[in-house]
Protein backbone atom coordinates (compact mmCIF):
# COMPACT_ATOMS: atom_id res chain seq x y z
CA UNK A 1 0.00 0.00 0.00
CA UNK A 2 1.91 3.11 -0.92
CA UNK A 3 1.19 6.19 1.50
CA UNK A 4 -0.61 8.86 1.19
CA UNK A 5 1.10 11.94 -1.08
CA UNK A 6 3.37 14.83 1.39
CA UNK A 7 1.73 17.54 -0.88
CA UNK A 8 1.61 20.53 1.25
CA UNK A 9 -2.42 20.89 0.25
CA UNK A 10 -4.25 18.37 1.83
CA UNK A 11 -7.02 18.43 -0.66
CA UNK A 12 -4.42 16.92 -2.88
CA UNK A 13 -4.73 13.43 -1.06
CA UNK A 14 -8.03 12.95 -1.78
CA UNK A 15 -6.66 11.78 -4.98
CA UNK A 16 -4.54 9.16 -6.03
CA UNK A 17 -0.98 10.60 -6.80
CA UNK A 18 -0.64 10.39 -10.38
CA UNK A 19 -3.64 13.10 -10.33
CA UNK A 20 -1.79 15.63 -8.36
CA UNK A 21 -1.29 17.72 -11.13
CA UNK A 22 -4.82 17.76 -12.27
CA UNK A 23 -5.77 18.00 -8.66
CA UNK A 24 -3.62 21.52 -7.59
CA UNK A 25 -5.00 23.04 -11.41
CA UNK A 26 -8.57 22.39 -9.76
CA UNK A 27 -7.28 24.12 -6.31
CA UNK A 28 -5.97 27.19 -7.78
CA UNK A 29 -9.85 28.09 -9.62
CA UNK A 30 -11.05 27.15 -5.94
CA UNK A 31 -12.00 30.26 -3.62
CA UNK A 32 -10.01 30.20 -0.29
CA UNK A 33 -12.34 28.05 2.06
CA UNK A 34 -13.59 29.78 5.37
CA UNK A 35 -12.59 26.84 7.67
CA UNK A 36 -10.46 23.89 7.45
CA UNK A 37 -11.84 20.51 5.61
CA UNK A 38 -13.44 18.95 8.58
CA UNK A 39 -13.36 15.09 9.23
CA UNK A 40 -11.55 13.61 6.85
CA UNK A 41 -11.28 9.67 6.49
CA UNK A 42 -9.16 7.42 4.28
CA UNK A 43 -9.39 4.68 1.90
CA UNK A 44 -7.89 2.67 -0.63
CA UNK A 45 -8.07 3.87 -4.02
CA UNK A 46 -6.14 1.38 -6.43
CA UNK A 47 -3.18 0.55 -3.76
CA UNK A 48 -2.92 3.76 -2.53
CA UNK A 49 -4.43 5.53 0.10
CA UNK A 50 -6.44 8.45 -0.55
CA UNK A 51 -7.64 11.34 2.42
CA UNK A 52 -10.89 12.61 1.37
CA UNK A 53 -12.44 15.65 3.60
CA UNK A 54 -15.92 14.45 5.65
CA UNK A 55 -17.17 17.91 4.64
CA UNK A 56 -15.36 21.15 2.63
CA UNK A 57 -16.39 24.93 3.14
CA UNK A 58 -15.01 26.74 0.19
CA UNK A 59 -17.31 28.67 -1.79
CA UNK A 60 -18.03 27.20 -5.59
CA UNK A 61 -15.46 28.79 -8.51
CA UNK A 62 -17.23 30.71 -11.02
CA UNK A 63 -18.43 29.46 -14.18
CA UNK A 64 -15.90 30.43 -16.16
CA UNK A 65 -13.23 29.19 -14.10
CA UNK A 66 -14.83 25.95 -14.13
CA UNK A 67 -15.09 25.96 -17.80
CA UNK A 68 -11.00 26.66 -17.96
CA UNK A 69 -10.22 23.13 -16.54
CA UNK A 70 -9.97 19.94 -18.81
CA UNK A 71 -12.90 17.29 -18.88
CA UNK A 72 -10.44 15.56 -15.90
CA UNK A 73 -9.93 18.07 -13.67
CA UNK A 74 -13.54 19.68 -13.72
CA UNK A 75 -14.20 16.00 -12.29
CA UNK A 76 -12.01 16.16 -9.45
CA UNK A 77 -13.49 19.32 -9.33
CA UNK A 78 -17.48 17.55 -8.96
CA UNK A 79 -16.21 15.13 -6.68
CA UNK A 80 -14.29 17.54 -4.00
CA UNK A 81 -17.61 19.81 -4.15
CA UNK A 82 -19.74 16.75 -3.29
CA UNK A 83 -18.10 17.08 -0.04
CA UNK A 84 -19.45 20.61 0.29
CA UNK A 85 -21.36 21.36 3.81
CA UNK A 86 -24.33 22.38 2.15
CA UNK A 87 -26.50 19.54 1.35
CA UNK A 88 -27.77 20.99 -2.51
CA UNK A 89 -24.19 21.96 -3.86
CA UNK A 90 -23.04 18.10 -2.69
CA UNK A 91 -26.07 17.06 -5.01
CA UNK A 92 -25.54 19.04 -7.77
CA UNK A 93 -22.32 18.33 -8.17
CA UNK A 94 -22.62 14.54 -7.33
CA UNK A 95 -25.32 14.73 -10.38
CA UNK A 96 -22.29 15.15 -12.78
CA UNK A 97 -19.71 12.69 -11.83
CA UNK A 98 -22.28 9.70 -10.26
CA UNK A 99 -22.37 7.89 -13.64
CA UNK A 100 -18.31 7.56 -13.80
CA UNK A 101 -17.01 4.65 -12.99
CA UNK A 102 -13.11 6.08 -12.49
CA UNK A 103 -11.57 4.60 -9.46
CA UNK A 104 -10.98 7.30 -7.53
CA UNK A 105 -14.59 8.76 -8.12
CA UNK A 106 -16.05 5.97 -6.37
CA UNK A 107 -15.13 7.00 -3.06
CA UNK A 108 -16.71 10.23 -2.99
CA UNK A 109 -20.18 7.97 -4.01
CA UNK A 110 -19.99 5.34 -1.52
CA UNK A 111 -19.51 7.90 1.18
CA UNK A 112 -22.75 9.93 0.48
CA UNK A 113 -24.99 6.08 0.35
CA UNK A 114 -24.22 6.50 4.11
CA UNK A 115 -25.38 10.10 4.65
CA UNK A 116 -28.49 11.24 5.70
CA UNK A 117 -30.01 13.44 2.71
CA UNK A 118 -32.76 11.09 0.85
CA UNK A 119 -32.57 13.34 -2.34
CA UNK A 120 -28.85 12.57 -2.73
CA UNK A 121 -29.66 8.71 -2.17
CA UNK A 122 -32.43 8.81 -4.96
CA UNK A 123 -30.13 10.63 -7.63
CA UNK A 124 -27.31 7.67 -6.79
CA UNK A 125 -30.03 4.55 -6.89
CA UNK A 126 -31.14 5.61 -10.06
CA UNK A 127 -27.59 5.85 -11.70
CA UNK A 128 -26.46 2.48 -10.41
CA UNK A 129 -28.78 0.25 -11.22
CA UNK A 130 -26.22 -1.55 -13.70
CA UNK A 131 -24.87 -2.74 -10.54
CA UNK A 132 -27.32 -5.65 -10.10
CA UNK A 133 -25.30 -7.10 -13.47
CA UNK A 134 -22.43 -8.85 -13.05
CA UNK A 135 -19.58 -7.91 -15.40
CA UNK A 136 -20.45 -3.68 -16.27
CA UNK A 137 -18.04 -1.89 -15.54
CA UNK A 138 -19.93 -0.18 -12.03
CA UNK A 139 -20.20 -3.55 -10.88
CA UNK A 140 -16.45 -4.29 -11.05
CA UNK A 141 -15.24 -0.83 -9.88
CA UNK A 142 -17.42 -0.45 -7.03
CA UNK A 143 -17.20 -4.34 -6.36
CA UNK A 144 -13.31 -4.01 -6.16
CA UNK A 145 -13.74 -0.77 -3.98
CA UNK A 146 -15.54 -2.64 -1.14
CA UNK A 147 -13.43 -5.63 -1.36
CA UNK A 148 -10.39 -3.01 -0.99
CA UNK A 149 -12.35 -0.96 1.78
CA UNK A 150 -13.84 -3.73 3.86
CA UNK A 151 -14.17 -1.66 7.14
CA UNK A 152 -15.26 1.43 5.52
CA UNK A 153 -18.26 -0.32 3.66
CA UNK A 154 -19.21 -1.69 7.13
CA UNK A 155 -19.22 1.32 8.44
CA UNK A 156 -21.38 2.76 5.84
CA UNK A 157 -23.89 -0.19 5.92
CA UNK A 158 -24.73 0.79 9.87
CA UNK A 159 -24.69 4.62 8.92
CA UNK A 160 -28.08 3.88 6.29
CA UNK A 161 -29.27 1.97 8.84
CA UNK A 162 -28.95 4.45 11.59
CA UNK A 163 -30.05 7.41 9.51
CA UNK A 164 -33.28 5.11 8.23
CA UNK A 165 -33.87 4.83 12.14
CA UNK A 166 -33.94 8.23 13.06
CA UNK A 167 -35.05 10.15 10.03
CA UNK A 168 -36.98 8.33 7.60
CA UNK A 169 -38.83 5.31 9.54
CA UNK A 170 -42.23 7.62 9.04
CA UNK A 171 -42.13 7.40 4.85
CA UNK A 172 -40.38 3.94 4.85
CA UNK A 173 -42.03 1.65 7.55
CA UNK A 174 -40.36 -0.74 6.63
CA UNK A 175 -35.92 -0.59 5.83
CA UNK A 176 -36.78 -3.05 2.49
CA UNK A 177 -38.46 0.19 0.71
CA UNK A 178 -35.94 2.32 1.66
CA UNK A 179 -33.09 3.85 -1.51
CA UNK A 180 -30.80 3.21 1.13
CA UNK A 181 -31.28 -0.26 1.57
CA UNK A 182 -31.63 -0.68 -2.13
CA UNK A 183 -27.82 0.62 -2.56
CA UNK A 184 -26.71 -1.58 0.15
CA UNK A 185 -28.41 -4.70 -1.66
CA UNK A 186 -26.88 -3.50 -4.93
CA UNK A 187 -23.00 -2.65 -3.42
CA UNK A 188 -23.14 -5.86 -1.51
CA UNK A 189 -24.11 -8.07 -5.03
CA UNK A 190 -21.06 -6.59 -6.12
CA UNK A 191 -19.09 -7.08 -3.36
CA UNK A 192 -19.57 -10.73 -3.28
CA UNK A 193 -18.98 -11.29 -6.88
CA UNK A 194 -15.44 -9.61 -6.81
CA UNK A 195 -14.63 -11.47 -3.59
CA UNK A 196 -16.05 -15.07 -4.83
CA UNK A 197 -18.11 -15.06 -1.16
CA UNK A 198 -21.21 -13.80 -0.06
CA UNK A 199 -20.82 -10.59 1.60
CA UNK A 200 -21.14 -9.64 5.15
CA UNK A 201 -24.85 -7.79 5.77
CA UNK A 202 -24.49 -5.17 8.29
CA UNK A 203 -28.06 -4.32 8.51
CA UNK A 204 -30.06 -5.68 12.04
CA UNK A 205 -31.91 -9.08 11.30
CA UNK A 206 -35.07 -7.04 11.87
CA UNK A 207 -34.83 -4.25 9.67
CA UNK A 208 -33.69 -6.24 6.72
CA UNK A 209 -37.39 -7.96 7.48
CA UNK A 210 -40.03 -5.58 8.60
CA UNK A 211 -38.47 -2.53 9.15
CA UNK A 212 -37.77 -2.83 13.05
CA UNK A 213 -33.92 -2.54 14.88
Amino acid sequence: MQPLSDSSNPLITAFPAELASDAEAVLAVMPDSRHQPHASFSVAVEGQQVLIPGRLYNDEPPTDAVASLSSRQRQLLHCLYSRHCDGVVRQRHLEKVVGSTDPWVVPFVVQLVGEYVLEILVVICDELRDLATPGTCGHLAYGQFIVDNPAFFARTQRRVVSYWSCYYRGTYASFRGYPGCTLLDLLRSAASDRAGHPWPNFAPAGARVDGYC
